[in-house]
This record gives C-alpha cells, sequence and structure tokens, in this order.
C-alpha cells in the first residue's frame, strides 16, 4: 500500500480510482466491510482502491473540549488499512483552517480534481466538511455534475449491535474485552516498550514488565488474561491495569507478568492482546493476601488462555507477532 501523507503528494489522477473517506478509528468490522466493497469495484473497473482519511482524528480538533480515546495509533490504523489489501491511503492533516473548507469544494478539488474519483463508497450516516454538509445526498448531486457514482453501504451488525468505533470504545473503556473482540474482528490490543518501575512484583514472586504505550484507549482497571508478543515469539500472561490501591499508588500502570519467561525484558518492545477481564482492582490487607490473590489470578489465567484462539472472523483476526499491534486484517 502506498501512503499519501498529504494531498499535495499526489502528483497525477489515479487509474480509475474507488474512493471511501472516513476516520476508521479502530478499522473493525464494518471498516473491512467497506474496503471489501471498494477491493471489489476496483477489480471490476480494472481500477484502484482509496482510502481517504484524517490526521488527527476531526473531533481532536473541532470537539477538543471533549476527551477522545482512539482505539488505534496511526501506526497500527495503517498496518491494519494496509492489511485489508487496500492499494492507496491519503492521510490530509486536519486542522480548523481544513475543517471549515465547503463539503462541495472538497470533492471538486481532492476528490474530482487530484485524484480523479470514479466510484465513490461511504458508510451509512457519514457525512464531513464544514458543519458535516458533505452527506450522502449532496455526494449524489455532486456525481452527477463530475461524473462518479456514489454507494452508501447499509449498517453492518452482528444482529444486536452495529458495528462502529463509538461501540468499541464504550466496551474496551467498561473493560468488555471480550466483546469488544466480536466488533474488531480481532482482540484489542496494546503495544509498548517495557520501562522500570517499583519492581515490586519481582519480591512477591510474580515480575512484572511495566508497559509505557502511545495508545489513548486503556481498558478500565483490573486484571486481565493476556497473549503477549515479543519478537516472533507469543506468551500467555496476566495483566495488571490500575494504581496498585494496596501499596497507595495514585499513578495509572500497566504491568503484565509473562508465564513460564525468564529473563530481562527492560526496553523490549511487547503488544498485549486482551482476551478476557478477570476483575476488578482490590485493596489487599496485606502483602500475604496479595499474593494469594495474584497466584489465583495466574492460576485463572492459564485456565482462560489455555482454551483461548484467535477471534473467528472472515478477516482471519489472531495474534500476529509478525505485524505488533495490529492483529490481522483481511
Amino acid at each position: 500500500m502506498e501512503i499519501f501523507r498529504s494531498i499535495s503528494e499526489i502528483r497525477e489522477k489515479l487509474r480509475h480510482p474507488v474512493v471511501t473517506i472516513g476516520n476508521f478509528d479502530g478499522v473493525h468490522l464494518g471498516h473491512r466491510e467497506i474496503f471489501k466493497r471498494l477491493r471489489q469495484l476496483s477489480r471490476e473497473i480494472g481500477g484502484v482502491s482509496v482510502v481517504i482519511t484524517f490526521v488527527p482524528h476531526p473531533l481532536k480538533v473541532v470537539a477538543a473540549h471533549k476527551e477522545v480515546r482512539l482505539i488505534t495509533t496511526s501506526r497500527e490504523k495503517e498496518a491494519l488499512i494496509a492489511g485489508s489489501g487496500i492499494d492507496y491511503l491519503l492521510e490530509i492533516p486536519f486542522d480548523k483552517a481544513f475543517a471549515s473548507v465547503p463539503a462541495a469544494e472538497f470533492v471538486e478539488k481532492v476528490l474530482v480534481g487530484t485524484i480523479g474519483v470514479e466510484r465513490l463508497v461511504i458508510g451509512y450516516d457519514y457525512a464531513f466538511g464544514r458543519g458535516r454538509e458533505g452527506d450522502v445526498a449532496l455526494l449524489r448531486q455532486l456525481g452527477v455534475r463530475h461524473g462518479y457514482t456514489v454507494e452508501e453501504l447499509e449498517p453492518i451488525s452482528d444482529g444486536s449491535t452495529v458495528y462502529s468505533s463509538t461501540a468499541v470504545r464504550r466496551m474496551v473503556s467498561a473493560g468488555n474485552v471480550s466483546c469488544a473482540a466480536s466488533l474488531l474482528g480481532r482482540h484489542f490490543s496494546i503495544s509498548g516498550k517495557v520501562v522500570h518501575g517499583h519492581e515490586r512484583g519481582r519480591g512477591l514472586g510474580f515480575p512484572t514488565a511495566n508497559i509505557e504505550t502511545e495508545k489513548d484507549l486503556l481498558p478500565s482497571v483490573g486484571v486481565y488474561a493476556v497473549k503477549v508478543c515479543m519478537g516472533d515469539r507469543l506468551f500467555d500472561g496476566a495483566c495488571n491495569i490500575g494504581p496498585n490501591p494496596t501499596f497507595g499508588n495514585q499513578h495509572l500502570s500497566i504491568e503484565v507478568f509473562l508465564l513460564d519467561f525468564e529473563g530481562d525484558l527492560y526496553g523490549r518492545e511487547l503488544t498485549l492482546f486482551f482476551i478476557e477481564r478477570l476483575r476488578g482492582e482490590k485493596r489487599f490487607s496485606g502483602l500475604d493476601e496479595l499474593k494469594e490473590a495474584i497466584a489465583a489470578d495466574v492460576a485463572r489465567c492459564r485456565e482462560i488462555l489455555g482454551a483461548a484462539h484467535p477471534v473467528p472472523s472472515e478477516s482471519g483476526g489472531d495474534w500476529d507477532c509478525a505485524s505488533p499491534g495490529t492483529g490481522r486484517a483481511d
């Protein structure tokens, strides 16, 4: 996949482009249906598939007063879109000036004038441009004028929940990582570097790796059974997210104990795939009670992870140590 990081990097119109526009945070199963349709149409007309997205996420600019925790980092999103078999990705730098551009101007200058769009595919209820005026009605009206067609996909769901980034964020924030996986088509993951912590786990007999991550969105505080990629190796693990109330800490930390591993992890890059939440975080009366709880958590993680399988989906989602933090897309 070729990535354009600004509109100006596109020197000439693309070959029979089939285009979609969106934020695509999380690259969930609904997004992948759009990408699948893009690939299908591009094959039919002998063209190329093009995804247009924005950096940073528009809500971080136009709704900066609201906290928006993104499901994927920019690197993860790029890898997932590439794994979906897309030919070109255009990442448009988004700021307040760009937010004020009328939708019709964007269509005429970017979609038609720069890319040469022939077919446009959009998700249901999607709109862009100043005041979200670029809805399906306007796009079709402009399509008649400029010679491209518009296809709006119906909502994609599992029968009860419509696939959406908002739904995934809500599930992950609540710690419901197993349900989030059914919308993502893969297990929610966090990648980061192992840094020095308080090293209390070592004294308790369960040495943990403290993870420093760029990820916006974290599961709620608690203990999780995780699969852990380190290089090309996969381990089972027990992860704790929280401030460690037994020790009176205030700072939120991500700590993972790798089952059946011995060695130095400092400076290593790990990717944690969240399989299931065991419990919330608790304050224990002392170290003995804490050690007993950790031992019980580890035993439960072994049980869960021993029976765990990659999320079954047509996209083949799995724990992909070859592409840290992404799982596998299409």
